[in-house]
């Protein structure tokens, strides 16, 4: 089979292949979350083609016995409703029990694989979704549309065949992710034994052999002050280091301001904990719109955390963008580097949480970062970790960059192998060449 017969495929709607279409659970409040029980994934754990766990939250097993309407198990389809409509993926093996808010849920009858639905509906529907999106403040896609999706659906013979093609190319993406995983964490546990757990200094007070290079190692202090830190280190409010920027959103009702070519992030364009860099946004503004904005450019590096609504989430920009009023942009001052900030909000992170205001969305202010207090090292010592971890960075940035453009064949190569315009073997050459 190496050209498929598409003449003999069947048209087809997301109806006519499901045993049931579903919607999520309006999510809980705030106080329904618990520490451990059952995952509740919301829009934000939703990522073309995979379940991020980052930020998510937890319901009691009682609470997700009430919710079956939105019970999830392996091999479901969830598409994401709002935030970035018609975003998909399916709920993998490994998470065997879960449920959701904010998503369709799709359980496929036996004619089509789960996995190459999440293909249709993240490759070659788009134009179907986006002309099903309403809402004029909160855009989202609901399950009717949903159900009437349009699509060729070849054999199941013929469907794991494009999966075992395109599969390849999520396998390089998924190395990619882990091997970023591995790299974030070297690069956090690094700073939390230099920086919090105060390793080194503890190491010479208790007359253990050295485990850095030599020079470094004498850039440690011998001994913990008063305050239980490294002699000779400050405790500083952490906007004492720190530079810090804000953005700003072009009107809406002028269209000349929207559809540019300047990246605008905002809390939806966040990437995973492991990738850390933003590379590219869902909306874009014009040099107009930057103009008669708040809104201005961060440079490359610059440290993103959301700050209203979905608080917390941390991104380092992959070269210059802007974003909007719900973010701040951390510049280190004072000679502390991007890394070192960056390994230092997440250090601070919870506090920040717990110090948020708002009667409707919990919000960090600018005030909230003096109301953290953190410790700063010595500048030389900052800067050594600084440059011992870019490289890490440095990787990340690339296998990212990697995985976009194996993203963008595998979304290129789906409709090509649909409509026949090529054949099995040059897919296979494709990915070959570019795995």
């Amino acid at each position: 089979m190496d050209r498929f017969t598409v003449i003999t495929w069947e048209k087809v709607t997301i109806a006519d292949v499901a045993d049931e279409v579903t919607v999520g659970h309006v999510g809980p409040m705030a106080s329904e979350y618990v520490d451990k029980g059952i995952p509740f994934l919301r829009s934000l754990n939703i990522e073309p083609f995979n379940i991020r766990c980052d930020g998510v939250k937890f319901i009691a097993p009682s609470f997700h016995k009430r919710l079956q309407k939105s019970s999830l198990r392996p091999g479901d389809v969830v598409i994401v409703r709002t935030g970035k409509p018609g975003t998909c993926a399916v709920i993998p093996d490994w998470l065997l029990e879960a449920n959701c808010s904010d998503v369709v849920i799709v359980r496929c009858s036996e004619r089509i694989r789960p996995r190459f639905l999440c293909y249709v509906v993240n490759s070659v529907a788009g134009h179907h979704i986006s002309s099903h999106i309403v809402g004029a403040v909160q855009q989202h896609f609901n399950v009717g549309s949903a159900r009437t999706l349009e699509f060729l659906l070849p054999s199941i013979e013929e469907q794991d065949a494009i999966l075992a093609i395109l599969g390849s190319l999520d396998d390089k993406i998924d190395l990619n992710r882990r091997t970023n995983e591995t790299l974030e964490a070297m690069a956090r546990a690094l700073f939390r034994d230099w920086f919090v757990d105060f390793g080194p200094t503890r190491a010479k007070m208790a007359g253990e052999a050295p485990y850095l290079a030599p020079e470094l190692w004498e850039l440690f202090p011998d001994r913990l002050d008063d305050e239980g830190k490294p002699e000779g280190w400050e405790t500083s409010a952490f906007d004492q280091c720190i530079t810090i920027l804000t953005g700003g959103t072009p009107k809406t009702s002028v269209p000349s301001y929207w559809n540019g070519n300047i990246p605008w992030f905002s809390v939806v364009d966040a990437p995973a904990e492991s990738d850390v860099y933003v590379l590219d946004t869902t909306k874009k503004i014009t040099q107009d719109g930057l103009n008669n904005s708040a809104a201005s450019i961060l440079p490359e590096n610059t440290v993103i955390i959301s700050a209203r609504g979905t608080v917390g989430k941390l991104a380092l920009t992959s070269g210059d963008m802007t974003m909007n009023q719900s973010c701040y942009g951390i510049r280190g001052s004072h000679g502390y580097g991007q890394y070192f900030i960056l390994q230092s909000l997440k250090n601070i992170l919870t506090e920040l949480k717990n110090n948020t205001h708002g009667s409707v969305f919990d919000t960090i202010t600018r005030q909230t970062f003096s109301t953290i207090s953190t410790t700063l090292p010595s500048l030389r010592l900052a800067q050594h970790y600084e440059n011992m971890i870019s490289k890490y960075f440095e990787r990340i940035l690339v296998n990212c960059q990697e995985s976009r453009t194996l993203a963008q064949l595998r979304d290129l190569l789906l409709p090509k192998l649909m409509s026949g315009e090529i054949s099995i073997r040059d897919a296979e050459k494709m990915v070959e060449d570019a795995a």
